[in-house]
């Protein structure tokens, strides 16, 4: 059996990292020989979640072909998402829990997606499957994955399963969650010591959306106005990624993760679309508040789809 990588999305974050490594450990227990990568270095967050489990980031990789013929895929199935050379690659496996978009394979392959609050949750539903026994570490990773998923279980994505998923991961990883989730949540806000290119690229994902190029950035932050009062420095930094990647339409969404509101900031055309969306104007600044709004996958992707429709 050929070796296969296994890695989530372009600038991953916890879960992206959390899934590839949890998922990689099941498929070594069911016989495979792969290995966990990423398309992008760790977050704060997520650097905050290895140090605490005392796990090691995984190795960097930009291109895979070099290495294997085959991949597995974590939390994401869209082309423009994943490694540069996708589409020379064969795809064995893909368990997340995203819209399908844009994606099609030459063979049959292991596909599972479920509308679940984090692609950990499906990840720790197949360890209980397979009677494979979870240990402490990967139990906490995939617990840190869901926590920052779901923003500690308070985002509309959650469901059931992710909180009994919690509950019994939490006491695998013997931790009290709730404690450490605000910590880790906390971790990754530090927003002040990142660029501006680096903060509207570090969770950024594009949609192709009524034939436009959509890039939606999210930022976690503890007070909205860590980011806001840095809008035009963020606005200019979202131009000049547009002018090199030719992205029509950017989104910014800031989210406080304390008390689940957001602020929206806008470049591009058409910003009509956007206001039609969230049925709200943007100001003279190109920002809109999105009260309540917290999930890009569930709460902004969705009503923006339909308006380009």
């Amino acid at each position: 059996m050929s070796k296969e990588l296994i890695f989530g999305h372009q600038n991953p974050d916890t879960d992206a990292i959390n899934a590839a490594k949890a998922y990689a450990y099941l498929q070594t227990k069911l016989g495979y020989d792969v290995e966990a990568v990423a398309l992008g270095e760790p977050n704060d967050e997520t650097k905050f979640v290895l140090d605490y489990f005392d796990e090691p980031a995984p190795r960097v990789i930009t291109a895979a072909k070099p290495e294997v013929d085959s991949v597995m895929l974590v939390d994401h199935n869209e082309a423009q998402q994943s490694v540069s050379d996708i589409k020379d690659l064969t795809i064995t496996h893909v368990v997340d829990h995203h819209k399908v978009g844009n994606f099609e394979t030459e063979k049959p392959l292991f596909m599972l997606e479920e509308p679940l609050g984090c692609t950990s949750t499906i990840i720790y539903k197949l360890f209980l499957s397979e009677n494979v026994e979870i240990p402490a570490k990967v139990a906490g990773l995939m617990l840190s994955a869901i926590i920052s998923d779901t923003l500690l279980l308070q985002s509309p994505t959650t469901t059931d399963t992710d909180r009994k998923a919690v509950e019994a991961l939490a006491k695998i990883a013997d931790v009290d969650y709730k404690d450490y989730g605000i910590k880790m949540l906390k971790a990754g806000t530090n927003v002040d010591a990142s660029s501006a290119d680096e903060l509207v690229d570090q969770d950024a994902k594009s949609f192709t959306m009524g034939g436009k190029n959509v890039r939606i950035d999210q930022i976690n932050v503890v007070d909205l106005q860590d980011i806001l009062k840095r809008t035009d420095e963020i606005k200019a930094a979202m131009q000049k990624a547009s002018d090199a990647n030719g992205f029509d339409l950017y989104l910014v969404l800031v989210t406080n993760v304390l008390d689940s509101n957001s602020a929206l900031i806008v470049t591009g055309e058409p910003k009509t679309a956007v206001e039609k969306a969230f049925n709200g104007s943007l100001n003279d600044e190109g920002v809109m508040n999105l009260p309540d709004v917290v999930s890009r996958k569930k709460q902004v992707v969705p009503p923006l789809t339909e308006a380009f429709e």
